[in-house]
């Protein structure tokens, strides 16, 4: 199973999955930067920063370990 999940992160990412990297990333960075703002806002917008760098992370992760089909 490990072996699996190794050759998985090694293996060329699809074009497609790339992208979604790059969004997910995009997303970690906004939910960070709402999430230590240095001024104080509204406890609703902060559990949204939150989700976002939670929902960010996850389509990171997954990105990382899909590959092509030969």
């Amino acid at each position: 199973m490990y072996k699996e999940i190794k050759n998985r992160i090694e293996s060329p990412t699809p074009p497609f999955f790339k992208k979604l990297q790059k969004g997910g990333l995009i997303l970690i960075a906004v939910g960070t930067a709402i999430m230590s703002a240095p001024v104080a806002i509204p406890l609703a917008i902060v559990n949204l920063g939150g989700y976002i760098l939670t929902a960010g992370t996850i389509i990171t992760a997954v990105s990382q370990v899909a590959k092509e089909d030969k």
